[in-house]
């Protein structure tokens, strides 16, 4: 198969993945993202590219001093730089968690994703292959929820109520499906409920 069959596959492939990924270099400079990365970030490649990380995911710290993303006091901490770091050393690194904290100007302050880095070679060039996974909505699931003591809805942060399945269907993607336990079938259908022995 001619290369250039072998580069259409591979960009098929890239963006066939569903989780944004991003190919970097050694300082976090994009190289690549993949469809998904683009409408994460909202950017196109031309848009990003040779742009450090840090710029493209409108990180709060990347403004902190003038040389920008990787230089401030805290990106030593950075989660993605030191991911990128790691896996250009051989190590895979799978699913760390991080709390990127958002420039001010942005709707959202603060979102919570997953970092995915692992190593790759173009042409000889160490890079790395890093995924971003946004959890923000899953982790806010793990709070506390105000639910209706009677009914059972949940109020959201607008402060409407809603149904248990609709909050999580809204906010996770999960989807229920409905049956009637043991108990419930004995009080509500006690003509059709059998106690099994």
């Amino acid at each position: 198969m001619p290369r250039k069959s072998h580069d259409a596959l591979d960009r098929t492939i890239f963006d066939a993945i569903p989780i944004p990924a991003f190919v970097v270099d050694d300082d976090v400079q994009i190289l690549e993202l993949n469809v998904a990365a683009s409408q994460f970030c909202g950017q196109t490649r031309e848009g990003v590219y040779k742009r450090r990380g840090g710029e493209v995911l409108h990180c709060l710290h990347s403004t902190d001093v003038v040389e920008g993303c990787g230089r401030g006091p805290v990106c030593g901490e950075c989660v993605i730089r030191n991911a990128v770091a790691q896996c250009l050393e051989g190590q895979v690194v799978s699913r760390k968690i991080m709390n990127l904290q958002l420039s001010p100007e942005l709707a959202q302050k603060n979102l919570q994703i997953l970092i995915t880095a692992s190593p790759m070679e173009n042409s000889g060039e160490k890079l790395a292959l890093v995924m971003v996974e946004d959890i923000t909505d899953i982790s806010k699931l793990k709070n506390l929820l105000p639910t209706c003591m009677m009914c059972k809805k949940i109020r959201d942060d607008k402060q409407f109520w809603t149904t248990l399945e609709e909050y999580f269907h809204e906010h996770a993607g999960v989807e229920f499906s409905h049956g009637i336990c043991p108990a419930c079938a004995e009080k509500h259908y006690p003509e059709y409920y059998q106690k099994r022995d």
